[in-house]
């Protein structure tokens, strides 16, 4: 590396700066590879003090390591210097290729900016070439080796002979700072590196710790907890489940990784099971214990997701309710059941029955009653059916594709979005005809002689004879049919599908099913029935149709008490 100013170059010299620049790969830790940045540039290129400013995260430069003057050390290693100033400095220096020289005639301009530096003095320089105590000569660093990335900047001063480095010590300077710039990113990788395996080691243990955590809690938790399988062939197969699960459905551990939670749960509660297993969330249903019993649960479900592979398991956490649904059932049991008998009660009676009308009327149903009118002759002037009640609105026909009547109870929508309801209309009841027609038959029963059982006896005989009553009544029904109790010695019984001799007959043999006495503490009493026959219409409202057939049920007890009277 021989130039005309500089003829010669000693090998020592060029020894001490391979020494420099090979112990810049040696350090440790960031830190250690700028102190040795630093201490190179004393060592190996002849400099007495060396600076290095470093880049960091805000874009300013701090004094990260000096070396030759252990005051000017302690004096500005840590100060920052602000990026916008070491811009200007780059920019207004002379270019010696990439490093820039400020001369001290120059350099008073900049003695007011926030760059950390030392001051000396000394006297003019008696030569062209001759280094001035505030000279600055910086050599900055770029990633790459290249104008990039600005990594830091080299700043030296007092060279040793007294005289502003020539071209081959400009080179030497600018080589060694592009070395420095390789070793320095080297290290950050390296401490990048490091970190990233503590800080991965660290996320190791804590991600044990929480597995660990998990499964305790999992195994030991006090209710049922159970991990599912989620896609794929075997969707839904239990892969885990914990003791308190086990315990409460009976059935070991083995046995549950075979079943999924649809081949335990009630057949009623499949779709509650599907909907929740499909979005998540919480459920209450029943699953099978072993014994083939059932016990209402509440789940509730999570989705335990991966990142990259999307949803891997459905996390299930499983309480046992069956007490507190007990108790629900049992109050909503009472609500909707009369205490005495346990037969639907009042309000039972009429949401069963409203939810079989709606509110428009079939055309055949106008004759279909007023030949009921007609044939019970009304009751005392009162007119059992107006066809202009309030809700008929001259509706009359089927529907052009479903055969039957849309619309629900009180509703005006298009006949088309009821093509689920089972329109109802009355048969014929002159006595005389039967047109086939089948419908839903309204009894009102009414006892005959209770008061006086009541009166005579006591409510507690007379409470027991309720009870016997319904008893034969419910026992005289088809499954399906509904026995209620509206109060005092008053039944109802709804019985759907028959025709207007069906109903009949069932009215003869439920009263025959009454008469019989009745043993109450060592006594036996009888009571007698009289039966209305009304039929629930679409068209007609819940107390229409049961004012309907207590109305024909006075009738028909009317009727009887004046056969007995004129047989007397």
């Amino acid at each position: 590396m021989e130039t005309e100013s500089e003829p010669y170059v000693r090998l020592a010299t060029l020894r001490q700066l391979h020494q420099a620049v090979a112990e810049l790969n040696t350090a440790r830790s960031l830190a250690d590879t700028l102190q040795t940045v630093a201490d190179g540039v004393v060592k190996g290129l002849g400099y007495e003090l060396a600076c290095v400013n470093v880049v960091q995260a805000d874009g300013d430069l701090v004094v990260a390591a000096f070396a030759g003057s252990a005051a000017a050390e302690s004096l500005i290693t840590g100060r920052v210097g602000s990026r916008g100033s070491w811009e200007r400095r780059l920019a207004m220096g002379e270019g010696w290729g990439d490093l820039r020289f400020i001369p001290h005639t120059e350099g008073w301009v900049l003695l007011e900016d926030d760059v950390p530096q030392w001051y000396t003095d000394g006297p003019d320089p008696r030569f062209e070439d001759e280094w001035h105590p505030q000279d600055r000569l910086y050599a900055p660093m770029y990633a790459s080796g290249g104008g990039c990335e600005l990594l830091g900047v080299i700043s030296v001063d007092r060279p040793r002979g007294g005289r502003r480095p020539g071209p081959w010590g400009q080179e030497a300077l600018q080589m060694y700072a592009s070395q420095a710039a390789i070793a320095i990113s080297n290290a950050r990788l390296r401490a990048n590196m490091q970190r990233a395996l503590v800080r991965l080691e660290r996320e190791q243990q804590a991600l044990r710790a929480s597995e660990e955590s998990f499964r305790q809690a999992f195994e030991y938790a006090p209710s049922g907890m159970a991990i599912a399988e989620m896609g794929g062939d075997q969707h839904g197969r239990l892969l885990r489940t914990n003791d308190a699960l086990c315990r409460l459905l009976g059935r070991p551990a083995s046995a549950m990784r075979r079943h999924s939670f649809a081949d335990l749960v009630h057949p009623e509660d499949i779709g509650t099971l599907l909907r929740t297993s499909a979005e998540g969330g919480r459920a209450e249903l029943r699953l099978a214990r072993r014994d083939n019993t059932y016990v209402w649960v509440s789940l509730r479900n999570s989705v335990v997701a991966d990142t990259a592979d999307g949803p891997r398991f459905l996390l299930t956490h499983v309480e046992d309710i069956e007490e507190r649904k007990s108790r629900e059932l049992q109050l909503a049991h009472r609500a909707s059941h009369d205490s005495l008998t346990g037969l639907p009660n009042s309000a039972e009676l009429r949401s069963r029955l409203s939810a079989r009308l709606c509110s428009r009327p079939h055309a055949l149903r106008e004759t279909a009653v007023e030949a009921l009118d007609a044939a019970y002759g009304g009751y005392e002037g009162t007119v059992l059916y107006e066809p202009g009640y309030d809700g008929y609105d001259g509706y009359d026909g089927y529907e052009e594709h479903s055969g039957r009547r849309g619309g629900a109870r009180g509703s005006g929508g298009p006949a088309g979005a009821f093509d689920h309801h089972v329109h109802m209309i009355a048969p014929s009841d002159d006595g005389e005809t039967d047109d086939g027609t089948k419908g839903l038959a309204v009894l009102f029963c009414d006892l005959d002689g209770f008061k006086s059982i009541n009166d005579r006896f006591g409510h507690n005989t007379g409470d027991a004879v309720l009870i016997e009553v319904a008893h034969r009544l419910t026992t005289g029904v088809r499954d399906g049919d509904t026995v209620a109790r509206l109060g005092g010695d008053e039944f109802v019984v709804l019985a759907d599908g028959l025709g207007a001799a069906d109903a009949a007959d069932l009215a003869v043999r439920l009263r025959n099913a009454i008469i019989p006495p009745i043993r109450v503490d060592g006594r036996a009493v009888r009571v007698g029935a009289s039966f209305g026959i009304s039929w629930a219409a679409c068209g007609m409202s819940v107390e229409e149709v049961l004012q309907s057939a207590d109305q024909r049920m006075y009738v028909e007890k009317r009727s009887r008490k004046t056969v007995h009277r004129r047989a007397g």
